[in-house]
């Protein structure tokens, strides 16, 4: 699988100036965690579940979670357990399918050996598992299921906790919590792909819900934990780990009280006003907006629910031709003493030692979602993925 490998081959040659490299659920897992990009969540009730996999897969998903937790009804476990099973053996059993990378988020540890030994030669299309409310008491039980299942399979699966307690969004908790977090996924490190943050359970503990005008960044109690989080577990020093931005739960916009966010500018310059009026009737311009702030508070990737998310999510994440530049020349080897110099583009300061992070961590992404030619921006990124 690949970024944009839905996107005709002469498009993509259009548009990069290095294409997205191809993966497998078998690649090593800094690039996996990397190339996540936008998780489509997905009740595990859904009766065509294999069809709608391998259509998501058709509009360019290549991470999926298949949801039996706060996505459906406490009554329906376990009918959804029976489907998830079935609907996994029938996507198995088709010839040259390439599902994305998939996996179950639960609600128990005991879950995770009960579907592994249900789901027999089917575990060989799962990635892992999502594991709910994590803190170090609750998540540790799942994390030592996972290891068990793993040994038991002979297969890699890997865990995503999802960071969404009360205890973590609380002050007078949250950094106890957080310490906790972090002892008991490092004991887990080579099977944590990334961190997840749920950010509706947080705005849930104070009855709060943003508006389609409103990212969760201007909710300061949620913000501040981002915050605290990409702080003691996002570090760059080789302590942390991939965070994914929160999910956008918007995907129509019924009235507006302030002004749109995207510029008309971007849009007129390739003829696409017809793009822009879209993105802004189904609220795409908050998201936009709310993807660039996860990428400049350090999150990579984001919660989806809905497949019009997936690639805003997706062309928002493809280097520029500027960034790539400025990372390569940071990381020159004869660079590896520091100093200062200016960018090709001539128009910023490239310190070596303080941006030498930022570089590696832009080339890691430049290798999953490509680069694009130095003409090409978001808009024709979005452009050439819409289908007609």
């Amino acid at each position: 699988m690949r970024h944009f490998g839905h996107v005709a081959p002469e498009v993509r040659q259009r548009l990069f100036h290095r294409e997205p490299r191809a993966f497998t659920a078998d690649s090593p897992a800094r690039l996996l965690a990397t190339a996540l990009g936008a998780t489509l969540y997905s009740p595990a009730t859904r009766p065509r579940l294999a069809d709608d996999i391998l259509k998501q897969v058709g509009n360019g998903v290549v991470s999926m979670v298949l949801c039996l937790e706060d996505s459906i009804d406490d009554a329906d476990v376990p009918a959804g357990e029976e489907n998830l099973v079935r609907q996994l053996a029938d996507l198995g059993s088709r010839p040259a399918v390439e599902p994305p990378l998939l996996f179950i988020r639960v609600r128990a540890p005991e879950q995770i050996p009960d579907l592994v030994r249900r789901l027999g030669d089917s575990v060989r299309l799962l990635s892992g598992f999502v594991l709910p409310k994590f803190t170090e008491e609750r998540g540790l039980p799942f994390l030592e299921a996972l290891a068990a299942a793993e040994t038991h399979t002979g297969r890699r699966l890997f865990a995503m906790p999802v960071l969404e307690s009360p205890e973590l969004l609380y002050r007078e908790s949250r950094v106890d919590t957080l310490e906790g977090i972090s002892r008991a996924v490092d004991k887990y490190r080579d099977r944590v792909l990334a961190l997840r943050l749920g950010v509706t359970d947080f705005c849930s503990s104070y009855g709060l819900r943003r508006a389609p005008d409103m990212t969760a960044y201007d909710v300061q109690v949620v913000a501040s934990v981002i915050a605290d989080v990409v702080n003691m577990l996002g570090r760059a020093d080789g302590t942390g780990f991939t965070v994914t931005g929160p999910v956008w739960e918007y995907f129509r916009h019924s009235e507006r009280m302030f002004k749109p966010q995207l510029r008309q500018s971007p849009f007129l310059e390739v003829q696409a006003v017809e793009l822009r009026e879209r993105l802004l009737e189904h609220a795409m311009d908050g998201l936009l907006r709310e993807i660039s702030l996860d990428q400049a508070n350090g999150l990579l990737g984001k919660t989806c629910i809905h497949p019009s998310h997936v690639l805003p999510v997706h062309a928002l994440s493809v280097v520029s031709h500027e960034e790539f530049s400025d990372a390569q020349d940071i990381l020159r080897p004869e660079r590896g003493g520091g100093g200062v110099l200016r960018s090709a583009y001539t128009n910023k300061m490239n310190e070596v030692k303080p941006h030498r992070a930022w570089a590696e961590r832009t080339l890691l992404r430049a290798e999953a979602f490509g680069v694009a030619h130095e003409d090409v921006g978001f808009v024709e990124l979005l452009a050439a993925g819409i289908p007609g």
